[in-house]
């Protein structure tokens, strides 16, 4: 008896230390989830190395209030996916964010898949639209290798366009004019991923 009572005393020590791994683990920055049934502890967004890493988990995107941009600027980020999924989930960068934890959220993304797609929307509330049709392969998106792929996500803010560019080659420009491009810049995941984020940044 002496041995089970000692496991479960173990057991029991164990479990806050597994709940606190979970959910959002650096300080400054929060997350929304795309489902309001879904609970933010499913997912892991902490920091590792030079930058953090996020396991999903529902679809959801990150942000801390203190990465904005206005005006002209330049977003980006580096993103190592280090399992496949079970099939081509997205993920990549969000700008132009407002009311981000309200009804009326906004923000433009720029996503990317494991077969070497990129896509570009705009999220108004609960409603979403294309800006690009639909999904779109291009050379300069590494796709999964090996289970893994690596890809540097640029948005370029100009005067009259946006660029989208990854690893250095612009993948589509749109018109700046229409496009709510001022506000927080972060990052977005859809479900079952594995990613390694580094060199995030925002600047003008």
């Amino acid at each position: 008896m002496r041995i089970s009572f000692v496991a479960v005393a173990l057991l029991l020590l164990t479990l806050p230390v597994l709940g606190q791994d979970s959910g959002v683990m650096m300080d400054g920055w929060q997350a929304r989830l795309d489902s309001g049934r879904a609970d933010v502890n499913d997912l892991h967004f902490r920091a590792m190395g030079s930058g953090f890493h996020v396991t999903t988990g529902p679809h959801a995107i990150f942000w801390n209030p203190s990465n904005m941009g206005s005006g002209t600027y330049t977003l980006s980020a580096s993103f190592t996916q280090t399992k496949a999924s079970s099939h081509p989930n997205s993920f990549g960068l969000f700008f132009g964010g407002q009311d981000l934890d309200g009804d009326g959220q906004r923000y433009i993304y720029f996503l990317i898949r494991e077969d070497g797609q990129f896509l570009i929307k705009k999220r108004m509330g609960a409603d979403t639209e294309d800006l690009t049709s639909g999904w779109a392969a291009h050379s300069a998106v590494n796709a999964l290798e090996d289970g893994r792929m690596s890809n540097t996500l640029s948005v370029e803010v100009g005067a009259s366009n946006v660029r989208f560019l990854s690893n250095g080659t612009e993948v589509v420009s749109l018109p700046k004019a229409g496009l709510d491009v001022d506000g927080v810049a972060g990052v977005r995941f859809s479900h079952q991923l594995d990613v390694h984020v580094s060199d995030f940044m925002v600047g003008g």
